[in-house]
């Protein structure tokens, strides 16, 4: 078990900790289907997936991949639409399986509808939009729930501090919690964390993360959508329920700095702004973030994220160490190099590896074994070392771990309905307040 103070580590158990490097050898425990099913007992798990997106109906399918003695048994999620889509894709693949049994009274549509589905399974998948996680994570672990929930799990610091005591619960309860930061169960990046960790390559100085894209989608208004629901439909540009792409997308690359130096920074500053982004149909959120992060050890992360069509696309890692050079990629190979420069081992993923798959595979194969995995508390530090970088950018000033999660400012409001006032409202020309530098209020 993950301590509380600790980010994920080689202790994992997912890998031989003497691997060689000089074969570059990695020995994956085995967790095929066969290998869970009767690891523990015959029961037929129950899922619930709370929230239908793509996201969501990719981790029901993968779960449902995990491990033959499971069944998909509710869903819930705000729209409809959304559900039925969901629904309509995971039965088509699945009906012949027996792993589908959504009756139509547990399609559950409706800000509530996440409490009447956990209440069926014994395994929920949370995959709403990111502001509405620790509320839904709370009600799961409470409720005595083996959850998977996607990255990140907050969007504001009181969020994080929700999270971070409900681990503390699911810890005394021995529930398991994976958090989709999927890269802790990619072969390359784990193999590189063990060097790291073992001492070959030094210590890390310095790095540079980075998530820089051309963005994602924008849907637009429609006339019947009431301002709730048209930010809800497009929740990516509202901090309330996104907290930015620092936070969504880029706090994989930030999650890996974390994880391979083996802290949490203490302190960032940074600046952005948007540039390409204007205007109603985006939202409030930047479309570029620069940000220094300084760690105990003295080292500093370069972080830097970008949604900006026609310019360098880069999503990966580089981490500069006494003893030489680590570059990442998430598709693609990690490369070890010396002081010179010179390359001196290639690590790569075995054929069909899929990380999304296989922090599946390890949840479930947990709950065959009677174990227990709680990437919660990790999930929340790195969710907020994000959120930490934004304060940064939104304000152009240095901010420190302590106040920053010491925050009071309440982005998410913990009951919604579709007759409450939206957090964030635009102004008579249908424009949305987007946070000035030097005057932003981030604490």
């Amino acid at each position: 078990m993950e301590h509380k103070d600790q980010p994920n580590t080689e202790s994992r158990r997912r890998f031989i900790k003497n691997a060689s490097l000089a074969s570059g050898a990695l020995v994956l425990p085995s967790l095929g289907t066969n290998a869970m099913v009767n690891v523990f007992n015959e029961k037929k798990l129950k899922i619930a997936l709370v929230g239908c997106g793509g996201r969501g109906t990719g981790a029901a399918n993968q779960a449902l991949e995990a491990d033959d003695h499971v069944e998909l048994v509710a869903m819930a999620d705000l729209f409809e639409d959304q559900l039925s889509s969901s629904y309509g894709h995971l039965y088509e693949k699945y009906k012949d399986t027996g792993k589908i049994n959504v009756k139509d009274k547990h399609k559950f549509v409706g800000f509530d509808g996440f409490k009447k589905a956990i209440d069926l399974a014994d395994v929920v998948i949370l995959t709403t939009p990111p502001g509405f996680r620790p509320y839904h994570f709370a009600y799961a672990i409470e409720n005595d729930k083996h959850v998977f929930m996607e990255k990140p799990v907050a969007t504001d610091a009181p969020g994080i501090r929700k999270v971070l005591e409900t681990a503390k619960l699911a810890e005394q309860k021995k529930l398991n919690v994976v958090v989709g930061l999927q890269r802790h169960y990619q072969e390359n990046y784990i193999k590189v964390n063990s060097l790291i960790k073992g001492g070959e390559l030094g210590k890390i100085l310095s790095g540079q993360v980075y998530w820089n894209s051309s963005g994602v989608w924008v849907r637009p208004r429609k006339p019947e959508q009431s301002e709730l629901e048209y930010q809800m439909r497009n929740w990516y540009y509202f901090n309330w329920i996104c907290g930015d792409h620092i936070l969504e997308q880029h706090i994989h690359n930030i999650d890996v700095a974390n994880w391979f130096i083996g802290e949490y920074p203490v302190s960032a500053q940074g600046m952005g702004g948007r540039m390409v982004r204007k205007g109603p149909d985006h939202g409030e959120i930047f479309d570029h973030h620069f940000v220094e992060f300084t760690y105990p050890s003295g080292a500093v992360i370069a972080s830097q994220c970008r949604h900006q069509p026609n310019t360098m696309y880069r999503v990966g890692e580089a981490f500069q160490l006494t003893n030489g050079r680590v570059d990442t990629h998430d598709a693609g190979v990690a490369k070890i190099y010396d002081l010179d420069g010179k390359e001196i081992q290639s690590i790569g993923n075995s054929k069909g590896h899929n990380p999304y798959q296989q922090e599946h595979n390890e949840l479930f194969a947990s709950i065959r074994n009677n174990a227990v995995i709680n990437d919660a508390y990790n999930g929340a530090k790195s969710t907020m070392t994000a959120i930490m970088g934004r304060m940064a950018t939104y304000s152009g000033k240095v901010i420190g771990w302590e106040e920053a999660l010491a925050s009071d400012l309440q982005l998410m409001p913990e009951e919604l309905s579709w007759d409450s006032p939206t957090p964030t409202r635009p102004d008579e020309n249908g424009n949305y307040p987007v946070p000035v530098p030097g005057q932003a209020k981030v604490l």
